[in-house]
């Protein structure tokens, strides 16, 4: 079943210029538009997954964001404007208007960027083990001294960041899902890294971008995510309008939630063509 869907994904990849550099997605299936953005150090084969689960009745577009996968490093700093604006020219190149947006941790400050420059393309925001919140100051240390760190030893910093992402036990419940998205994280490279961190670091607070739209919003959640402080998140989608699914398990929900995060993602993308 993995080599269907590596195959799939190979089938459906196709690739744009942008800024004189290659732009990596994937494009699948018919109907409303429905645009997957993976989190840092993964990349568009995160939703191998979904995307066939989601394509029966929609187009799905998996764009791999800069320096991840098959898409081009871009400067020494990965800002999620820039990002942003990578999604908009796959947007702009295919014709599309209006979309669904569901962005992982990183991807979800990418939706959000897009979303505050074109309100006008979003049906609905998901934001996928993610914040529109600004990081603390004790977060910005962490990514710049991260930064320091990988460049000495890029395999030990990167194997250390992910799988501290889970819990004990679901290490071992999980150790092949989480071994094989750890082989494809290794693969991120350094600039790509370094780069896409100096992004997420001067990234601004953009709560205000889900309060004053009303495109359809929705919060997934882990109850255990080692990233992000639940009461905080609670706190932010009720300033915000928006709805929570709260899942057990940590950040990452399409490993540990697979079945559950499907059911709730499905139920999201057919809400915002209400």
């Amino acid at each position: 079943m993995r080599q269907w869907k590596d195959t799939y994904f190979c089938k459906m990849e196709k690739s744009l210029s942008f800024k004189n550099i290659k732009i990596s997605y994937t494009d699948s299936g018919k109907g409303p538009v429905v645009v997957l953005l993976h989190g840092f150090l993964e990349n568009k084969r995160m939703w191998k997954e979904i995307v066939p689960k989601v394509s029966n009745t929609n187009r799905v577009l998996a764009i791999d964001l800069l320096g991840h996968g098959q898409t081009d490093c871009l400067g020494y700093v990965h800002s999620m404007e820039l990002m942003a604006d990578e999604v908009l020219a796959v947007l702009k190149l295919l014709r599309i208007r209006k979309i669904t947006i569901i962005g992982h941790s990183m991807g979800g400050y990418v939706s959000l960027a897009l979303a505050e420059k074109h309100p006008e393309m979003i049906r609905g925001l998901c934001l996928l083990n993610s914040t529109a919140n600004s990081d603390s100051t004790a977060r910005k240390k962490l990514r710049a001294r991260a930064n320091k760190m990988v460049q000495d030893n890029f395999t030990n910093m990167v194997r250390m960041s992910f799988v501290n992402l889970f819990e004990e036990e679901r290490k071992s419940l999980f150790k092949s899902e989480i071994e094989n998205a750890l082989n494809k994280a290794l693969k991120t490279p350094l600039q790509g890294y370094i780069a896409c961190q100096e992004g997420m670091k001067i990234r601004p607070d953009r709560t205000n971008v889900l309060k004053n739209n009303t495109f359809k919003k929705l919060m997934i959640l882990g109850k255990k995510d080692p990233v992000l402080n639940n009461s905080d998140s609670l706190k932010e989608a009720k300033q915000t309008n928006s709805e929570i699914v709260m899942l057990s398990g940590g950040h990452m929900s399409y490993i540990e939630n697979k079945i559950d995060l499907i059911t709730a993602l499905k139920k999201f993308i057919k809400q915002c063509l209400q």
